[in-house]
């Protein structure tokens, strides 16, 4: 199962995670980060779905092709009234605006078929093709 524990990240990505919460919170919005690292094999799950097997697609990204892979990403939701706010636009409009000024890189700003207003990641310049090559 993927995980929300801020410790499976990457201690660069960790530390920036732990900033944002920080500065979520001085903002006045609440967070529940609720996915850090996720396996090759969890990322091919949710890659699957819409495609061939139920729901709604969620992820370009198959399994080795997300940052959540390589312990550098997070998904989050902003809380209102300590409840989940998945359609809160505004607010993931600021949250994403918190996470660009420390480096982040909010996929709510994606252009294409699928941007993910939830996700930030940390590639400290790297592609996903150098990620591979480390390996």
């Amino acid at each position: 199962m993927a995980s929300r524990d801020l410790a499976d990240l990457e201690p660069e990505t960790q530390a920036l995670a732990k900033q944002f919460l920080h500065k979520c919170a001085a903002a006045g919005i609440d967070i529940l980060i609720y996915c850090t690292y996720r396996s090759v094999h969890e990322q091919n799950i949710i890659y699957a779905q819409g495609r061939t097997s139920p729901g709604k697609i969620i992820t370009n990204a198959r399994g080795g092709q997300s940052w959540h892979n390589w312990k550098r990403a997070f998904d989050f939701v902003p809380l209102v009234g300590g409840k989940p706010a998945w359609n809160a636009t505004a607010l993931y409009k600021k949250c994403g605006e918190i996470g660009e000024s420390l480096g982040l890189e909010w996929a709510g700003r994606w252009t294409g078929s699928l941007r993910e207003t939830a996700h930030m990641q940390y590639t400290k310049g790297k592609t996903l093709t150098d990620m591979l090559k480390e390996t």
